[in-house]
């Protein structure tokens, strides 16, 4: 993950000069990222700011001064976001069983991609925006490194689990959706869990039930845009 160093006095704000806000402008600015944050989660990223604007109870141009480009208000919503994650890592830290705090933060962190569609945008590794929020990266990224070094370190992980796969692997299970098993990721999060751990007494149990041949190619033409082919059986789908 590249680590961009950018002069920032304020979130949406670069350079030198900028100065802080009033009391109304800075009350604007917050009623504009929470109401981002709602039409993003369930429109996704290319929501309009009108829509924005009228959750927030301020008009559109207001919506403008404070923030004059789209990535702008995506940076303040992904310091936010990675904030939180940072609070749950930490939390892992402090849970005395690694695993269980391990485990725990991969689950709570997939959640808040569950219920956020722009939140999961954002965070797509080769996406438009993986070069923003640099410094709340930098503050996130060691606190997760030492939940996986703790997990190590008492034997509850795989020693050849790097960062890296842990943030594949989180990307991986989130793009699980179905309407009719809202919990189907955590049928996957478990067998990810169970190739993760450094030894068990036998396989986890599965939540949920696996997706039938159909919602599986539904799957896969939402998330990828793979087209099955029409009235061919090809069994589990996966080959």
């Amino acid at each position: 993950m590249q680590v961009m160093t950018t002069t920032t006095t304020s979130v949406g704000t670069k350079g030198p000069a900028a100065r802080p806000l009033r009391a109304d402008a800075e009350r604007n600015r917050a009623l504009i990222i929470e109401a981002a944050a709602q039409v993003f989660a369930e429109k996704g990223l290319d929501a309009g700011f009108d829509e924005i604007a009228r959750r927030a109870g301020v008009g559109t141009g207001t919506v403008y001064r404070r923030f004059p480009d789209r990535d702008g208000l995506i940076e303040a919503l992904l310091v936010d976001s990675f904030d939180k994650m940072t609070v749950l890592a930490q939390e892992a830290i402090d849970t005395e069983d690694a695993w269980v705090g391990l485990t725990n933060f991969f689950r709570s962190s997939i959640r808040l991609q569950m219920k956020d569609q722009g939140l999961h945008e954002m965070l797509k590794a080769n996406g438009p925006w993986a070069d923003l929020a640099p410094a709340a990266k930098a503050k996130f990224i060691p606190v997760l490194n030492s939940v996986l070094d703790r997990a190590k370190a008492q034997g509850r992980i795989r020693e050849d689990v790097g960062l890296t796969d842990l943030g594949v692997l989180m990307t991986m299970v989130s793009t699980v959706h179905d309407p009719d098993q809202p919990d189907l990721w955590e049928r996957y999060l478990v067998l990810v869990l169970d190739s993760l751990a450094s030894s068990r007494t036998g396989p986890t149990p599965l939540p949920a039930r696996a997706p039938s041949d159909s919602r599986l190619h539904e799957h896969l033409e939402r998330t990828s845009g793979i087209r099955s082919r029409s009235g061919s059986d090809t069994g589990s789908g996966l080959c």
